[in-house]
């Protein structure tokens, strides 16, 4: 599986929050010619109206441990952000992240690539 990034985090710390741009690969941003292989050139997606998930899971595992609401901060420009809840980071360990936006057609877009979150263990 293919990751878009890796968040390098602490066990049992509930920030930095994770803020990330959705974009559609299909689709080149303003002023842009499309690469398939150059983010940059993204259009990102609009989420008006949408709910965004994190979905948390152990690498290796098809269990979910963690799902967050993010918030969308700028909806025109693909953006959101999510701190980690008390109990999300409870672990040290490699977990994956999928993200999910639900439009208010009820239609849903789930990102491909995953993020990687690599969480050592806290001092003490």
């Amino acid at each position: 599986m293919a990751y878009s990034d890796t968040l390098e985090l602490v066990q049992g710390d509930t920030l930095p929050k994770a803020i990330l741009t959705l974009k559609d690969s299909a689709e080149a941003a303003s002023g842009q010619t499309l690469d398939p292989n150059d983010s940059s050139t993204w259009a990102p997606i609009n989420l008006s109206g949408a709910t965004v998930k994190m979905r948390i899971r152990e690498l290796g595992s098809t269990t979910v441990k963690s799902t967050l609401t993010m918030t969308v901060t700028d909806a025109t420009n693909g953006v959101v952000e999510t701190d980690f809840p008390t109990g999300t980071l409870d672990k040290a360990g490699i977990f994956e992240a999928e993200v999910e936006a639900t439009f208010v057609d009820n239609s849903i877009q789930t990102v491909h690539d995953l993020l990687k979150l690599k969480v050592r263990a806290a001092f003490g």
